[in-house]
């Protein structure tokens, strides 16, 4: 995994790249392709994602990105594939919180299509190194309903540490979802992360 600043093929600047996929920031030409990985991605995600209620009825999915990509409490990227530049999924870096806090909630999704291909474990990878590197974090936590099976083997995968259980933490599909808390620390990352080299 390495830095790398140069312009893509595929349009924003890459953050972060790995040997599958990369994070880059959204850019306005983007939003085709992105609201038509979410569209024939709806059933995949929706059981999964927290519901918008009211917020940004009038608004697609890739305004709201957009809108929430770049602020100071909120960092939204693309997890595009290396070799052809397609978007296959997203990352959010949430609530991010400074001060004597310094930590995030990550939030993350692959595209159906693209699920079951390492894709999603390289970007999580990924985004701990823009977490703890570029944007300086202390904490990165996850939040993951116990019956999303894929999601627990990634975070297990990347060495979150399970550190509770939070019922009817998240609306999800109409009703108040339970979900594991899962984090991971920065010295925690330091040691994973020279391990991997």
């Amino acid at each position: 995994m390495n830095m790398d600043s140069n312009k893509p093929r595929d349009g924003g600047m890459r953050l972060v790249v790995g040997k599958k996929v990369h994070l880059r920031r959204p850019i306005p030409a983007d939003e085709e392709e992105f609201l038509l990985l979410r569209k024939n991605s709806g059933r995949h995600l929706t059981r999964w994602e927290p519901d918008r209620g009211g917020m940004g009825r009038s608004m697609n999915d890739f305004e709201l990105f957009m809108q929430n990509s770049r602020t100071p409490s909120n960092e939204k990227v693309l997890i595009c594939r290396n070799e052809d530049g397609a978007i296959v999924g997203a990352v959010g870096f949430n609530q991010i919180v400074r001060g004597v806090a310094q930590f995030c909630s990550l939030g993350y999704w692959i595209g159906k299509e693209h699920s079951g291909q390492g894709y999603m474990t390289e970007a999580m990878m990924l985004a701990l190194e823009h977490a703890f590197v570029q944007l300086a974090l202390h904490r990165v936590e996850v939040n993951v309903q116990p019956n999303n099976k894929a999601s627990l083997k990634i975070v297990q995968k990347c060495g979150f540490r399970r550190e509770g259980y939070s019922p009817g933490f998240l609306k999800i599909a109409g009703r108040w979802a339970d979900h594991e808390r899962w984090a991971m620390l920065v010295d925690q990352w330091r040691q994973i992360s020279h391990r991997d080299d």
